[in-house]
């Protein structure tokens, strides 16, 4: 079976996440996963194009480098906030009335919802995605999509939730790659890849909210029968609860994230020995101190304001009641000390950390963390899609098979034999000159007699002698 590679890039408001898999078959490896310090993006969206690909085109030659691999291509992640939700709908009459409905036949029928669905402002606005909510056939009424394959009937009428999004953002992430000279082999809406790599089955079936945050943007995604049934963002996340550390304390934003990262926690009450601590800030003169529960009442402040909004668009969907397995927590903001059982106190709804499930392998041991999930959620896509090699190798060389190296020794007191070119009369006159008979001294008997080998050795002289004289 052939292997290839698959590339996904997260492009995130604090950091980008770079990610190279090798797949083969159903086989899934993670080679490769970094984190880097972004730069142009604001609330998952590109403000700045060129600051962005600057950025980008270090940590995508490091991990070229690393893996002695060209990077050809790449799947990236749609922006999750400014997008909003619609109903669309499509109705097809089957030429084939007795014959079973096909997977692809569905296709077709999304397919013609999303094309023929108004937008608002073609020249703004690009559709990021749709989702299935239900089918109608002859005799059945909101049937799942699972369901309605197999069936028959003589038409197929399909609801969708399509997602809406702003076409310039688009247009700002492709000028980034163009930038780089790299293509996108595919763009994901982000909410949908993230819970195909943290939830499973039974939590969409029975009723779950996939609570994403991010460093700018927080999401929720409810997900009730399988399906996604509801989806909006806010522009807050971990940066602007860095922020607030950065302004209450006077400090500068890399040690005010150093230090929600280290002491940063919700629910101050609950912070135990932790609490009677002091910070001793030596960046300013004279010394500033600042207690760690000051510091966790500034976090729990911003984070209850952040959950309140999440707790909001839940209520919104209508399916706050249906949460049987409550609300899976993910995203690098999600690492935040007691961040879910705030959530859970707000709320009521169990919680639970969404880290990626293992449906792959890793070289590497920061791929199992909660910021890692967009980039896995996209290979994994990916690689069902049976995206195409988005890398190459470079081409190991040839076995040569080394040949023995004869050096010609020409000794040149020794009188020539043979010559390369026929010569006149005169030039053989003067190479007999420069020819010089062989004499041997013979050695002394021993015997009285010659031995065998000096006889030799005499008719093999005057043989010698008589070749140089012709």
């Amino acid at each position: 079976m052939e292997e290839r590679y698959i590339a996904s890039i997260d492009l995130g408001t604090s950091k980008f996440g770079l990610c190279v898999a090798r797949v083969k078959g159903d086989d899934v490896q993670i080679v490769y996963y970094k984190e880097t310090p972004s730069d142009g993006i604001r609330n998952s969206l590109v403000s700045n194009p060129q600051k962005a690909s600057n950025l980008l085109q270090k940590a995508i030659a490091e991990a070229e480098a690393e893996l002695m691999i060209k990077i050809l291509q790449v799947v990236v992640g749609l922006p999750r906030y400014d997008v909003r939700q619609e109903i669309a709908s499509g109705t097809v009459d089957r030429a084939n009335p007795e014959e079973f409905i096909s997977a692809e036949e569905v296709a077709d029928l999304k397919a013609l919802a999303l094309e023929t669905y108004p937008l608002e402002d073609g020249n703004s606005q690009i559709m990021y995605g749709a989702v299935a909510q239900s089918f109608t056939i002859e005799d059945q009424i909101e049937v799942m999509e699972d369901d309605v394959i197999g069936a028959i009937s003589s038409d197929i009428k399909g609801t969708f939730k399509v997602f809406i999004g702003n076409r310039r953002a688009t247009v700002a992430v492709d000028k980034i790659f163009n930038t780089l000279g790299i293509a996108i082999a595919k763009k994901y809406f982000l909410p949908d890849v993230v819970a195909k790599a943290v939830l499973t089955e039974d939590e969409k079936q029975n009723g779950v909210a996939l609570v994403d945050i991010g460093a700018g943007v927080t999401s929720v995604s409810i997900y009730y029968g399988g399906i996604m049934r509801s989806y909006a963002a806010i522009p807050f996340g971990g940066r602007n609860i860095t922020n607030d550390i950065r302004s209450e304390c006077s400090i500068s934003e890399p040690l005010a994230e150093n230090i929600k990262k280290r002491f940063g926690a919700c629910l101050p009450s609950k912070l135990g020995p932790l609490s009677e601590k002091v910070l001793q800030l030596r960046v300013t003169d004279p010394i500033k101190e600042v207690p760690v529960k000051y510091i966790s009442e500034v976090i729990d402040a911003r984070s209850r304001e952040i959950l309140s909004a999440v707790l909001f668009y839940i209520q919104e969907s209508g399916l706050h009641n249906d949460l049987r397995c409550g609300v899976v927590l993910t995203g690098g903001g999600a690492k935040l000390t007691n961040l879910g059982n705030l959530l859970k106190d707000m709320s009521g709804y169990d919680i639970r950390p969404g880290y990626p499930r293992h449906k792959f392998s890793a070289d590497v041991s920061n791929v199992y963390e909660l910021g890692a999930t967009a980039s896995i959620g996209m290979v994994l896509a990916a690689k069902d899609d049976r995206l195409p090699d988005c890398a190459t190798r470079p081409e190991a060389p040839a076995e040569t098979k080394e040949e023995p190296v004869y050096e010609e020794v020409v000794d040149t007191s020794a009188p020539v034999l043979f010559a390369d070119v026929d010569m006149g009369p005169e030039q053989k006159k003067e190479e007999k000159k420069k020819k010089v008979k062989v004499k041997v001294k013979k050695a002394p008997k021993e015997t009285g007699e010659e031995t065998t080998g000096t006889i030799l050795w005499e008719k093999l002289t005057n043989w010698y002698n008589k070749m140089t004289e012709e």
